[in-house]
């Protein structure tokens, strides 16, 4: 610490003492000024593949790079047959809802190209398609034949992944 003064290098090692007892810190954490990624979430879903997030919070009054929360799957157990379709439940929810003043049978509308994470039902006999939510439960599947899944209303495509480790993320909210 040459050139520095004792107050200087005082400051420089408590901040360093500081940064280095924070173990849960990653190295990208370090390079920044993140604080630790917080516990991960409950799944969202019990079966089927889900999403759970963990959050981080900037310590800086600037504006710290890089995104503020990750996610990771969960729950990718099958569910039993009888549990249905989650894009089924989610649409199913709204029966006993009137819609223009009636009640349907809400039936899901999948593989929308160009918005497969909104909610998109049909009345069951009827040709009436009408989005009954901006966005789908986090860990709806996006298309019937993929494991890309809706997370905050995205597509969120998956990567192959060590299961501690997040596999995809998303730009924070702003």
């Amino acid at each position: 610490m040459e050139g520095c003064s004792w107050a200087t290098a005082g400051t420089l090692l408590l901040a360093s003492l500081i940064l280095s007892s924070r173990t849960a810190r990653s190295e990208e954490d370090r390079d920044s000024l993140w604080d630790a990624w917080g516990s991960w979430s409950e799944c969202s879903r019990t079966c089927g593949g889900g999403a759970s997030y963990s959050l981080r919070r900037c310590l800086s009054s600037k504006t710290c790079e890089g995104r503020n929360i990750r996610y990771r799957t969960c729950s990718n157990v099958d569910c039993p047959p009888e549990a249905g379709d989650f894009r089924a439940q989610q649409c199913s929810a709204h029966n006993d809802v009137k819609y223009q003043g009636q009640f349907y049978e809400w039936l899901p509308v999948s593989n929308d190209p160009d918005n497969p994470c909104s909610l998109k039902c049909q009345a069951r006999g009827a040709a009436l398609v009408v989005e009954l939510a901006p966005k789908v439960l986090d860990g709806t599947r996006c298309y019937t034949e993929s494991l890309d899944m809706c997370i905050s209303g995205l597509c969120q495509v998956r990567r192959k992944a060590l299961p501690y480790k997040p596999f995809f993320l998303i730009p924070p909210l702003r």
